[in-house]
């Protein structure tokens, strides 16, 4: 895919999207929610790529929505204004559900949209000079389509403070939330790592756990894909799902059991006939 705001890069298995609007630093328009949405569904079905690191290239890592762009969209029909709020909805929404891990690396300046952006990755780490600020309300807006992440992401009360006052927040106050998870000066590493232990693990209960948030419903989506894999892979899927929601389903167990009494190529053939 070409892009003009935003470059992508990929290293050891480890994709980069960098968001590339340094004079406006790195706000985001029409254009940037297209193309981030393209990028993640490209890359999210790029068996190569393990974990996908969002960033932004400059002084700041994203100053939510473009200015002018607002400016633009004052003009807009009510349809039309559902209609772009769809587009950014289904932005946010692409990056949650990505099949792949997604680690935002932050610095700078991060307001409005672009917490929402944050917030809609699995991992966040953070530069000492990373300032975040929900600012809608500066503006006499709501962070209507942004805020069901970052409720998920900094927990309800948090939420309901930063959104009403537009306060800002550094990023150890961002760590004592869990809005953050660690330091930018270790990023690299635990991205290398990151990417290489990904690379042992079944990408399929990951993708599997992302798509469906709801742990009661991992076991049994899982059973429904219409991925056919080894029976051997099957078992360590179905396990390593029900060790990571802590929640070993009885359907599940019996999954585990009856692919291990079976032949591979039996098992592989019986689960061909179910999802059908």
């Amino acid at each position: 895919m070409q892009f003009t705001t935003l470059t992508v890069t990929a290293e050891r298995h480890i994709a980069t999207i960098t968001l590339n609007r340094p004079d406006v630093r790195n706000a985001f328009n029409e254009t940037v929610i297209a193309e981030l949405t393209g990028a993640f569904r490209a890359l999210g079905d790029t068996p190569d790529v393990r974990a996908i690191v969002l960033t932004g290239n400059g002084p700041a890592f994203c100053a939510g929505a473009d200015l002018n762009w607002m400016k633009k969209m004052a003009g807009y029909s009510d349809d039309e204004n559902r209609a772009d709020a769809l587009t950014l909805a289904q932005m946010l929404h692409t990056i949650w559900v990505c099949p792949k891990p997604v680690i935002a690396r932050v610095q700078g300046d991060t307001y409005a949209g672009g917490v929402g952006l944050v917030a809609a990755c699995d991992i966040a780490v953070a530069s000492a000079s990373a300032n975040f600020c929900l600012s809608e309300a500066k503006l006499g807006l709501l962070p209507a389509t942004i805020s069901p992440y970052v409720i998920r992401a900094m927990g309800e009360q948090a939420a309901r403070r930063y959104f009403i006052t537009a306060e800002r927040f550094d990023a150890a106050e961002a760590l004592r939330l869990g809005f953050g998870h660690g330091s930018r000066a270790a990023l690299r590493q635990q991205v290398v790592d990151a990417g290489e232990n990904l690379g042992r693990q079944g990408q399929v209960g990951v993708a599997v756990q992302k798509e469906h948030r709801d742990p009661r419903e991992v076991g049994h989506r899982l059973r429904k894909r219409r991925q056919l894999v080894p029976c051997d892979v099957q078992v360590f899927q179905l396990r390593e799902v029900s060790h990571a929601v802590r929640q070993p389903s009885e359907r599940v167990a019996a999954d585990v059991e009856r692919l291990q009494r079976r032949q591979p190529f039996e098992a592989v053939r019986q689960c061909r006939e179910q999802v059908s």
